[in-house]
């Protein structure tokens, strides 16, 4: 089997590492892959988390070492934390002669990519998006500012060398895929690709698993009455998703149907999403919110009669697979989006797995939603299919083995 540097810029302290990072990691340990963890850490979350993430580790086979985060000052903190990375990998290339390295998303690969050239590992570049483009797209850097415009320009020019150069590469959807291997400098090239969507633990996010006893109890806590028709979103409010137009689509739900609360299953301040409620008609009793762990997600989806996500569409949104998806097909509820965005609405519409919006201007929304036009268990039996993690980790153990026999697939 391989021995795996797997180098992240993400967190494993942080919801994303605990859902798309540690699960796929703990599988691929039990294949029988020597893996050793790098990743960067939030102060204030590895204080509180760093304990139950290192026992995980322990238990399950992956050797962690977890490097603090730098915020501040833009671009220069993450050159200062790269150059970390890159040290700490050189050196444990030296003391345990890896086979692979294994990037998740760009910063990761800068140094992957060294490792190939200097020291002849594997190099897997598992691109999670379009990175450069999410970051111009989402605002995060304005290309007025001629620091970020070059920040933009250097990542591109190096985005193209991490798919010439990758022995593998790993995207997220079909639609990212299809576009990267069309570009004139790659169409001519004989990429190794993958597509592996994020993927979901079913033995967590099963609703045969959730307790009726914690259930009841959780709706008490809520004051959710027995005919309170539940709309719910969970996760991050950020910059790709459309609050507003969520809102206004909870707006005119309520006009038709009374009895809908919209619940936000989220670490978001409520003060944010209540002052923004407002301005769309929708009054603060008529909203819930709940924050918890990833471990109890599961039971506040199946509090949901509907869950909606909103995504901005845009070019790198094409390669955008959004985790929550999964996590709720395979708790048999029905969703409401968006098209536009990555693979979501083919999914949707091939698993009959809810409603997919061509549009979000208007209030001449589809608000007749009923529950029992959709099945539960075609609706897990989807996520099964598509999102499995089982699957997903078999995927990274065959081009494991693959990269660690020198062979392509």
């Amino acid at each position: 089997m391989a021995n795996v540097l797997y180098l992240s810029y993400d967190g494993m302290t942080d919801p994303l590492g605990q859902s798309q990072v540690l699960p796929y990691l703990k599988e691929l340990s039990k294949k029988g892959h020597l893996i050793h963890l790098v990743s960067f850490e939030k102060n204030e979350v590895f204080d509180k988390n760093k304990t139950a993430i290192a026992d995980y580790c322990e238990k399950n086979g992956i050797t962690w070492h977890p490097q603090s985060y730098t915020k501040k000052p833009p671009l220069l903190s993450t050159v200062k934390d790269i150059r970390k990375m890159q040290q700490l990998a050189f050196s444990l290339h030296a003391e345990y002669a890896f086979d692979i390295v294994h990037c998740r998303s760009y910063m990761a690969a800068l140094v992957g990519l060294k490792l190939k050239k200097k020291k002849g590992l594997s190099f897997l570049f598992d691109m999670r998006g379009f990175w450069a483009d999410e970051r111009i797209e989402g605002g995060i850097w304005k290309m007025s500012n001629p620091i970020f415009k070059l920040a933009y320009g250097y990542f591109k020019r190096k985005e193209l060398q991490f798919f010439n150069h990758a022995d593998h590469i790993v995207s997220l959807t079909q639609k990212g895929k299809e576009e990267f291997t069309n570009w004139p400098a790659l169409k001519h090239k004989s990429l190794s690709v993958s597509v592996i969507p994020c993927c979901v633990d079913l033995s967590l996010f099963d609703p045969a698993y959730v307790n009726p006893h914690q259930l009841r109890n959780l709706k008490r806590a809520l004051n959710i009455q027995k005919d309170d028709f539940i709309l719910g979103y969970v996760g991050s409010i950020g910059t790709w998703y459309m609050l507003d137009e969520m809102l206004i689509y909870f707006a005119a739900l309520k006009k038709a149907r009374p009895s809908a609360k919209f619940l936000f299953v989220t670490k978001e301040q409520p003060s944010n999403i209540i002052e923004m409620a407002q301005k769309h008609g929708v009054i603060k009793k008529d909203l819930l919110f709940a924050s918890t762990t990833h471990a109890f997600v599961p039971l506040h989806i199946a509090l949901f009669d509907f869950s909606i996500f909103f995504i901005r569409p845009s070019f790198s949104k094409k390669a955008s697979s959004p985790t929550k998806q999964g996590e709720i097909m395979a708790m048999g509820v029905p969703v409401i989006c968006n098209s536009g965005v990555g693979d979501t609405d083919e999914i949707v519409l091939k698993y009959k797995a809810g409603v997919v919006l061509s549009s979000t201007n208007s209030e001449d929304f589809i608000v007749n939603l009923n529950k029992d036009n959709y099945d539960k268990s075609r609706l897990i039996a989807g996520a099964k299919d598509y999102f499995s993690l089982e699957k997903g980790a078999n995927a990274y153990h065959e081009i494991y083995k693959s990269l660690a026999q020198g062979k392509t697939l």
